[in-house]
């Protein structure tokens, strides 16, 4: 059991409750069981951590990302989406287990550094020879100790057919299915606790045909997973829904059975008035991944019209080729400069910023019940945020200097009660070790290459 006390308190509920001088106690099952003003009483027991100069906050969850691009960092650099993928596509072919475990320990470990309790992660690039990529990940997720929602996805549209990857990327359709049910089968979690569960995610509609995103999406509900893709990023893929299938790409994702309550989109940019309206009609999600859109060139979502019509948006780091800080903590400033920049200083605050990172993000991933916000009975995942020193002081409202303030330190992170950040610093792997194993994995692929 542990106590947190002395420290101000943001909990995301439903009426934002915060305390100026609260305390969060998280029992020894993982779950809260105190939460509120001043010091806690009866839990004399537990073991007390003093948060001065410091904010508890849920844990952040990420919902977008692609651990192994930690491989690929610093590539393509002032290319828009499509010639960014052209370029890449041919290195990502070389990917193996060991590349990838490489990468998603170095991308988890800095996701925890950044204050991530649980991510996702979108893998759709399995080459022939390189082993279970999809396993090494979820090591690596365990090792760091990240709540991790890994989806299976796949490519099965080929240049040669009028996609947009290389041949040697791509799967065949039955075998990309019948590999996304072995991954159900094997690695999904249904309970309320589960640090792993699996979603199904074709990657885009300029790489999977239109058979795959179908019988995908029946796959999903089948099981009772969730349902994952790109949708909307960019004005080339707008084109290329409307060359290819006479459709917007809303329209396209409805006609294959891809909105609903189970689902959510990566990007969602190029929405007009009517997507955003179906968007929220059907709970379809979006997962807003504003410094990747930025980094692209790919355009700013129209984030404040999505929560305004009720649809689901959660923050999403994307992969770290296309957005090399990846920082989720940064992201919160990020989203809410994004809404600025479309809707002037009213469109949105640091505490609705919040709200994405957090409870947005438990919306989308289908955990909301359990994560997201500081309330008894809800898992134990929070971060408690360092915001006494010379970047934060003289911001005197502790969440505001959060978000408007420079990437504060984590001083804990707990994943159902368990630290996995203790003082800035991981707990459960070493820092230069992972470092090390990232230099490895991206010179691998850089000599293939050459």
């Amino acid at each position: 059991m542990i106590r947190i006390e002395n420290v101000a308190v943001a909990t995301v509920d439903a009426a934002g409750t915060e305390h100026a001088d609260g305390h969060v106690v998280v029992g020894d099952d993982g779950r809260i069981v105190a939460v509120g003003a001043g010091r806690a009483t009866g839990f004399d027991a537990a073991e007390r951590v003093d948060g001065h100069g410091c904010l508890v906050t849920p844990g952040l969850i990420n919902t977008h990302h692609h651990l192994y691009q930690w491989a690929t960092r610093g590539l393509a650099l002032d290319e828009t989406l499509f010639g960014w993928l052209t370029t890449l596509y041919p290195i990502w072919g070389r990917l193996d287990a060991e590349i990838v475990g490489a990468a998603a320990g170095a991308g988890l470990g800095w996701l925890a550094l950044s204050g991530c309790t649980t991510s996702m992660d979108h893998h759709y690039v399995f080459p022939r020879e390189g082993g279970d990529v999809l396993a090494a990940e979820i090591e690596a997720a365990r090792r760091i100790g990240l709540r991790f929602h890994p989806t299976r996805g796949s490519m099965d549209l080929s240049r040669k057919d009028g996609g947009l990857p290389p041949d040697h990327v791509v799967e065949d359709t039955d075998e990309a299915l019948a590999a996304t049910e072995a991954a159900i089968d094997r690695w999904h979690d249904p309970s309320p606790d589960a640090m792993l569960q699996i979603a199904v995610a074709p990657c885009s509609p300029f790489s999977v045909t239109t058979r795959l995103m179908t019988e995908a999406a029946a796959l999903a509900r089948r099981k009772g997973v969730r349902l994952h893709t790109h949708l909307a990023e960019t004005g080339d893929e707008e084109e290329f829904c409307r060359n290819q299938f006479g459709c917007t790409p809303v329209e396209y994702a409805e006609r294959v059975g891809w909105l609903g309550d189970d689902v959510w989109l990566a990007h969602g940019v190029h929405l007009d008035d009517s997507a955003i309206t179906r968007l929220g009609a059907t709970g379809t999600g979006v997962a807003h991944c504003p410094s990747s859109n930025a980094r692209l060139g790919a355009g700013a979502a129209r984030v404040r019209e999505l929560l305004d019509r009720g649809v689901p948006v959660g923050l999403g780091v994307d992969g770290a080729a296309s957005q090399e800080v990846s920082h989720l903590g940064a992201e919160l400033r990020q989203a809410l400069y994004t809404a600025r920049l479309r809707g002037g200083p009213k469109a949105m605050d640091a505490r609705e910023a919040l709200r994405l990172g957090t409870i947005g993000g438990a919306r989308c991933l289908g955990r909301s019940d359990h994560l997201g916000s500081l309330e008894v009975g809800k898992l134990g995942d929070l971060v408690m945020w360092r915001l006494d020193g010379l970047g934060h002081e003289g911001i005197d409202d502790r969440l505001a200097a959060l978000v408007f303030g420079p990437p504060a330190r984590v001083e804990l992170a707990l994943v159902g009660g368990r630290p996995v950040v203790k003082g800035g610093e991981l707990v459960n792997a070493d820092e230069e070790t992972l470092t090390a194993g990232a230099r490895r994995a991206h010179r691998r692929l850089l000599e293939t290459e050459r």
